[in-house]
């Protein structure tokens, strides 16, 4: 790798440590390169990303970003995996765990609060934003699906007596 793809990679790494909410780190040695693509496919579908960098070039893109905290954790053969979304890339990291066993979370964090592998664990067993968005508008939608039953109801009992006395009346004045 050259000087210029170096800067390249530091730049592009540490844009993408700015823009993130969470950020976790994982030793991947032992990993087929289909079970590589596996997980960079599953994290591509949560919305997150999976960087492999030399640990040295990563540290020098973790200056200045809030989640340098990570820094101690890049020793050996490890993988970045970060995403906007607070919870996508560890629910991915851990899931992935789950069936691999050479996949080993060391720790991530979360804006400037460093985490351990149980952390990482934590924050994956959250909903995400868009399940926690339809829990929200469901909450919202039931009172005011239950307030539309209750306001049209006496309209509908009126509508009832109303037609009743309609009937009587027609019934009286065909006798």
């Amino acid at each position: 790798m050259d000087r210029a793809a170096k800067s390249e990679l530091v730049s592009s790494l540490g844009e993408a440590f700015k823009a993130t909410n969470v950020v976790v780190v994982a030793h991947y040695s032992g990993l087929t390169v289909a079970q590589m693509q596996t997980l960079r496919r599953q994290m591509k579908q949560a919305g997150a990303s999976v960087k492999v960098a030399k640990n040295r070039l990563a540290k020098i893109a973790l200056e200045g970003s809030d989640v340098a905290s990570i820094a101690p954790l890049l020793k050996g053969p490890t993988l970045i995996a970060f995403s906007g979304d607070p919870v996508a890339a560890p629910k991915v990291a851990v899931d992935f765990a789950k069936t691999n066993e050479r996949f080993i979370i060391l720790g991530g964090a979360m804006g400037k609060t460093a985490l351990d592998s149980n952390g990482v664990k934590a924050l994956a067993a959250l909903p995400s934003l868009d399940e926690l968005r339809a829990k929200i508008v469901g909450l919202i939608q039931a009172p005011a699906t239950k307030i539309a039953q209750v306001v049209t109801a006496p309209a509908a009992k009126v509508a009832r007596v109303v037609q009743a006395y309609a009937k009587k009346s027609e019934e009286g004045a065909a006798a």
